[in-house]
């Protein structure tokens, strides 16, 4: 039996894994990953990609290639009794991937399997992980090779991303608790001819059940449809196109034709949760942690980007830089509530989709097109969708000191996009490509008639000097009468916000700094900017430069603030 070590062992090849090894590679942290399975699935599965899973892409440099691959969606109408009665425009200013993209799940994992072979990672295939053991430092791991040749792997980490039959979770013993939804439901991924928009989804409540239709490319749908109560003999025999046309015919708007089924299945929705994510240096991501109804299309999202935000964790503290028991406590505490969020609301919209009883369904089909012709309502729905008004308002590495009467985007929640314009030069250039990279950012925002201070002068070499290479600072000044800057003695970039669009979303009245992670939240908001509170604020998960003294490098007297003074975020509703 061979021993091997590496940094990371990911178990799983599906498009949570692959973003596992895209963005550990992307910090830095080498890996294997391991598939049982011989080769790649050529089903469809997930369909989309949404505006949040972009952004997170374009920091590993992906996002042009999936725009490349994928069809832009444009909107979402819901119809019944022949009429539409909502329509969502599904398009957002806030990011520059303002929209779904529909790209089938096996062209997501190619493209991902690619990327990893262009950086030298190869996907491990008939490869199984057979038990493993861990102590505080390492774990041990037993895998079987496709030739049937046993290996013992010691790795650091150990990230389960292997399905909803997880032998990561299985052998940690964490229950995997839920049900399984009532219903049993059709797919069929099939070519349709007829009045049928191309370009959104179009979901049809009758009183028979729901039929809903995804557009995959040109005249390709996914067409879903529930089926009722779910048979007591076990799993339905998958459907014939005949089956198919029946359900089109029965619910959709009339004139319809299916034909070339490209997929056809039965199948149950399960709803499914552990209620850590983590065990030691045992990790679990994606469907391992959770499975839920696809309403709303979130799993694979919401799998891929549980791997963004375990990724920069785990590189600081393999690097030396970062805490482990607050960074990595802080994964499960994060993307347990956002799995918590999404089942609950996949659930809610499946109840509402499957109602039988006719006088719910008059209800519902009266209600919607009200609450439909508001604009804050379909913004909540959009947002939602985006997995843009996904925060972390609730973690432990969410902490500010904000005046009580200012609200504004708070710690813990995503930064928007914003036009700059260089300061040097007058080129012009957003908020995100300023931005791209793996560090952590320090933004610097002087306020409304306020010199650039020597304050900021001294936070700026603190940080740089206690932290290096986790930080790049960025000094962004109003348009209006931008303050002067001391120029020779800041070397970082400094932009105008263009629009005033970024002082007005962060409501900055005065001098005010704000840590942005590497995945694009805001860790910490202070106003007035506060050289004690930051470097209080990084102690809790970033660990200083060995070679600096603390103490005469981070000035905090005796009786001025510490640790304890700062204001952790509510949870969002």
């Amino acid at each position: 039996m061979s021993k091997a070590q590496v940094d990371a062992l990911i178990v799983g090849a599906g498009p949570v894994g692959l973003t596992a090894a895209v963005a550990l590679l992307h910090h830095g942290v080498t890996c294997r990953i391991i598939e049982k399975t011989p080769t790649p699935s050529d089903k469809s599965k997930a369909l989309v990609v949404w505006c949040r899973t972009l952004e997170l892409l374009d920091q590993m440099g992906l996002a042009p290639t999936f725009l490349n691959a994928g069809m832009k969606l444009n909107g979402g109408s819901m119809y019944a009794n022949g009429q539409r009665l909502v329509h969502l425009d599904l398009s957002s200013d806030d990011s520059p991937y303002g929209f779904p993209l529909m790209i089938p799940q096996n062209e997501t994992e190619r493209l991902l399997t690619e990327h990893l072979a262009s950086r030298g990672i190869t996907i491990e295939r008939s490869v199984e992980l057979l038990s493993f053991a861990q102590n505080h430092d390492s774990v041990v791991c037993d895998i079987a090779q496709a030739d049937g040749s046993k290996e013992t792997v010691t790795t650091n980490w150990l990230i389960g991303c292997d399905g909803a039959h997880s032998t990561v979770r299985h052998t940690l013993g964490m229950d995997f608790v839920g049900e399984a939804e009532p219903n049993d439901w059709m797919l069929a991924d099939v070519h349709i001819h007829g009045p049928l928009a191309g370009d959104e989804v179009s979901v049809f409540w009758s009183e028979n059940g729901v039929l809903a239709f995804f557009p995959i490319n040109r005249d390709r749908f996914r067409m879903i449809a529930d089926l009722g109560s779910a048979t007591e003999k076990g799993k339905r025999p998958d459907p014939t196109l005949a089956d198919v046309q029946a359900r089109i015919d029965e619910r959709g708007p009339g004139g319809l034709t299916c034909s070339d089924p490209v997929w056809l299945a039965n199948f149950r929705i399960n709803e499914r949760k552990v209620a850590d994510y983590r065990k030691g240096r045992v990790l679990l991501a994606g469907d391992a942690a959770h499975i839920h109804s696809p309403a709303g299309g979130q799993g694979m999202n919401t799998g891929m980007q549980d791997s963004f935000n375990l990724a920069w964790k785990i590189a600081l503290i393999h690097q030396g830089k970062g805490l482990t028991e607050p960074l990595l406590n802080s994964y499960s505490v994060e993307r347990s509530a956002v799995g918590d969020q999404v089942l609950n609301n996949a659930a809610r919209f499946t109840t509402v989709a499957t109602l039988r009883n006719p006088a719910a369904q008059w209800l519902r089909n009266h209600v919607a097109p009200i609450i439909g012709s508001f604009q804050f309502a379909r913004d909540k729905v959009r947002d939602e969708w985006f997995e843009l008004s996904i925060n972390y308002r609730h973690s432990p590495l969410s902490a500010e000191k904000w005046p009580w009467l200012t609200s504004g985007v708070a710690a813990g929640d995503r930064l928007g996009d914003a036009r700059l314009t260089s300061a040097s030069d007058g080129s012009f250039t957003t908020l995100f490509e300023a931005l791209r990279g793996s560090s952590h950012k320090l933004l610097l925002l002087p306020g409304a008639d306020e010199e650039f201070s020597k304050e900021l002068l001294a936070l700026i070499h603190d940080v740089e000097t206690l932290y290096p290479q986790v930080f790049s600072t960025h000094l962004i000044l109003k348009p209006d009468n931008p303050p002067l800057v001391p120029a020779t003695e800041f070397s970082s970039p400094i932009w105008i916000d263009t629009d005033n669009r970024l002082h007005h979303k962060l409501h900055v009245k005065n001098q005010s700094l704000f840590v942005v992670r590497p995945d694009g939240y805001l860790g910490y908001r202070c106003q007035p900017a506060s050289r004690e509170g930051l470097l209080n604020y990084l102690q809790t998960y970033l660990i200083p430069d060995n070679a600096v003294d603390w103490a005469a490098a981070s000035v905090i007297a005796e009786g001025q603030e510490t640790t304890s003074s700062l204001t952790p975020c509510a949870m969002s509703n």
